[in-house]
């Protein structure tokens, strides 16, 4: 299904507050902690010409964040950092003075974060980046998860010295307890989602994602015409939204947001013309997308932002998995888990419809940007649902008929 953005706020301007979190201001300075980070190089930006040519298309390039800082996820870029810069910013209350992001593992520093827990729900990428970012600056996190979020994605997070509590029911279950506790026991709340009264932290999670973006604009040979991505709560799709709108204004990308058919609370909303939350459905393989109710701040520039609004099944993002592993004449394999090759599933849905092509504008000279949101962070389920293990996805396998 797709549905054409038709809210009456459709092409407004972003609000103030989401323009200054997600500009090129903020992007440079995102950049700049990046450059006090042990191992943040860029990610790949793959160019996939013999797909492009089998979905009628001049180009696709995808940025693989299966590569981003050890975590093999874009959000290693979106927690970790407004962990960090929350604790600079108290460590600048508490001192007296600015304290510089280069000041980020002094002993001052340390010292204050020692005294903070930090504390998130999370269906399992977010959790590892805000688990990190707590380990290196020294914080204390607790993290908590839904029954749905398995053994394996919870051990990586305990791996960066977190303490892990299971709560029953779905992500938005874990959300609403995560909260609860934080105010009970004085944590700092630092969710990708967001709700009235709590927005700054959740910006400063997407202000952290514009690095990607950032990267991916500086090694395309020319700006895309045509991106698809991926949502859950939205935070990464309007991170999108709002960077390419400011960087491009009017010659933007036409830009499509893509749910699993079973979690589709941005789809929605947009069908019922304002945000809404979505009753629990059966679960979806596209795990870190499993959200039954939107960010508020990534509705609101969504809504005014997003060309479009589609869904695709299980079997379509799985279907992407293995295309993306096992490749054609000469690609490169990519390795991706169940909720990274989303956003390739709505492009090769759109394609393979000429009534859907026509109503985006997809045609054969289209440059289409994609983002591999995580790598395989369940190498288990992964070699299950794809047949191989991930480190044994290389260019050279021959694609399965």
């Amino acid at each position: 299904m797709l549905l054409r953005n038709t809210l009456s706020e459709y092409r407004s301007a972003l609000d103030p507050s989401d323009a200054d979190a997600l500009g090129i201001e903020a992007a440079q300075a995102v950049e700049r902690f990046l450059q006090h980070r042990e191992g943040a190089t860029p990610t790949p930006l793959v160019s996939l010409p013999a797909l492009a040519r089998r979905l009628g298309v001049e180009s696709i390039y995808l940025k693989d964040e299966g590569h981003r800082l050890g975590l093999g996820s874009f959000k290693a870029l979106g927690g970790a950092y407004a962990v960090i810069q929350l604790v600079l910013e108290l460590a600048s209350k508490q001192l007296g003075r600015p304290v510089d992001v280069s000041e980020w593992r002094s002993p001052e520093v340390a010292a204050v974060a020692a005294g903070l827990t930090v504390t998130c729900a999370t269906d399992g990428n977010h959790g590892r980046s805000v688990a990190q970012g707590a380990q290196l600056v020294g914080a204390n996190c607790v993290i908590f998860v839904h029954a749905g979020v398995s053994e394996e994605r919870c051990r990586a997070i305990a791996r960066y010295g977190a303490r892990i509590e299971r709560v029953e029911g779905n992500y938005d279950d874990s959300v609403a307890t995560a909260s609860s506790v934080a105010n009970e026991r004085g944590w700092i709340v630092v969710s990708d989602t967001s709700w009235p009264g709590y927005e700054r932290i959740p910006h400063l999670v997407m202000q952290g994602y514009t690095a990607l973006l950032r990267e991916a604009l500086a090694a395309l040979p020319k700006p895309p015409t045509h991106v698809f991505i991926q949502a859950g709560v939205g935070g990464i799709a309007a991170a999108v939204a709002a960077h390419f709108a400011l960087v491009f204004g009017n010659d933007r990308p036409f830009l499509t947001v893509v749910d699993p058919s079973r979690a589709a609370c941005l789809f929605e909303s947009a069908k019922a013309g304002h945000i809404i939350k979505i009753p629990h459905d059966k679960p979806t393989v596209m795990a870190m997308l499993e959200c039954y109710e939107p960010s508020l701040v990534a509705w609101r520039i969504l809504s005014r932002v997003a060309d479009a609004f589609m869904t695709v099944e299980d079997d379509e993002a799985i279907a992407m998995m293995k295309d993306l592993a096992y490749p054609i004449d000469g690609d490169p394999a990519i390795v991706a888990g169940e909720s990274g090759g989303v956003g390739l599933a709505g492009l090769a849905k759109v394609a393979g419809d000429p009534a859907l092509r026509a109503e985006i504008g997809l045609g054969p000279d289209a440059s289409v940007f994609l983002i591999n949101t995580e790598g395989a962070t369940d190498p288990v389920l992964y070699g299950r649902i794809v047949g191989i293990p991930p480190e044994d996805v290389t260019a050279s396998v021959p694609r399965k008929t």
